[in-house]
């Protein structure tokens, strides 16, 4: 078994930075891909804690100190590439990587698959032969596996028959095919689009996602509750990136018409129209712009995103908890979690005078 200092080694950083990444998803590395380096060194060398020093420590604790089998853990991203352009993923996969390690357990692979989230693109591909070669990565030495976003159900379907552990931890549901862990994004969009119309807003944007996106969904219904028309020519769908956001806004200041308020399916593309907006002040737009996820850099945008807190680390804490639970045996029916989003009230939101 690897030891933290040939992880160090690997992947070019000190032993002391190698155990700070693993045991604390929130710690900021001077060099910015070290903590890539050192998760994929870990699983090359097939890293796990050391049992007895964890047994030392819950024998400290007051427990008995028993050794504990060392689970091997397999990632599916389905909403990013390998290189992230949504940082609430990465946030979140980092969460999830440092509780693995945290319980003492194994991170075998990270796949990111983000053609897995899109129905369309899923029915142009031979999922039973990708899915047989995600499987046969794993050399039959799997014992659960954590979906990270969105899924076809197609997809999950086909995981079923070879993974027999599997948790959601996502935005939108499952429907009960598999475990999972849930901030609804139909709450959440309700949550934000509520704000607008509660600031006096009536013409409402939205752009991000909408095929089969429960966010999309999400705003849809809440402006029909409040009786208020959805105008096509501000609904515009992308790939929710920063530059995407910036392409959209960009395409909005061209247009005749402009929504009086927008509300971004995630903070990293609200983010890029707040820096086009930036770009182009002297056209004296400012739309109130909301969004959801709460990355870390949404409290760095100019001016401070407005968005929806996600609870990222209880939803990444659960994810895991869950995950054991049905590998030891402790439940056989499908569970599914909710939690709540939280409205974070910044300054990208201006109400109607």
């Amino acid at each position: 078994m690897a030891s933290i200092k040939e992880i160090a080694k690997l992947a070019g950083v000190s032993p002391a930075t190698v155990s700070r990444v693993l045991n604390r998803p929130d710690y900021k590395c001077r060099d910015a891909e070290a903590r890539d380096r050192i998760w994929k060194a870990a699983i090359e060398l097939d890293y796990a804690p050391n049992e007895a020093a964890r047994s030392l420590r819950k024998s400290a604790a007051g427990g008995d100190g028993a050794a504990r089998t060392a689970y091997r853990i397999n990632v599916l991203m389905t909403r990013s590439e390998a290189k992230q352009t949504d940082p609430f993923f990465t946030e979140l996969l980092h969460i999830i990587e440092s509780e693995i390690h945290n319980h003492g357990h194994i991170l075998t692979n990270v796949w990111h698959m983000p053609d897995f989230s899109d129905d369309r693109k899923c029915r142009q591909l031979d999922l039973p032969e990708i899915i047989d070669g995600l499987y046969r990565q794993t050399n039959g030495q799997n014992n659960g596996l954590i979906i990270i976003g969105r899924c076809s159900h197609d997809v999950i379907a086909l995981l079923q028959k070879k993974f027999k552990n599997l948790v959601s931890v996502n935005r939108n549901s499952t429907n009960y095919a598999i475990d999972e862990v849930l901030c609804d994004g139909e709450k959440v969009s309700s949550m934000a689009v509520e704000y607008l119309i509660k600031l006096g807003h009536t013409a409402i944007g939205y752009v991000g996602a909408c095929y089969g996106e429960a966010r999309f969904r999400g705003f849809q219904e809440t402006l029909l509750a409040h009786k208020l028309y959805m105008d096509p020519a501000f609904v515009i769908e992308t790939h929710q990136t920063e530059q995407e956001g910036y392409r959209a806004m960009e395409h909005i200041l061209r247009s005749e018409y402009r929504p009086g308020a927008i509300y971004c399916a995630n903070d990293i593309t609200a983010i890029g129209m707040l820096d086009c907006l930036k770009h182009f002040r002297s056209l004296s737009y400012t739309p109130a712009i909301i969004a959801s996820d709460n990355i870390e850099r949404a409290q760095f945008s100019d001016p401070m995103l407005t968005t929806i807190a996600l609870p990222k680390e209880e939803m990444g804490r659960f994810a895991i908890s869950l995950l054991l639970d049905r590998i030891r045996g402790g439940h056989a029916s499908v569970v599914r979690m909710e939690l709540e989003g939280k409205l974070l009230v910044r300054d990208s939101c201006v109400s109607v005078l």
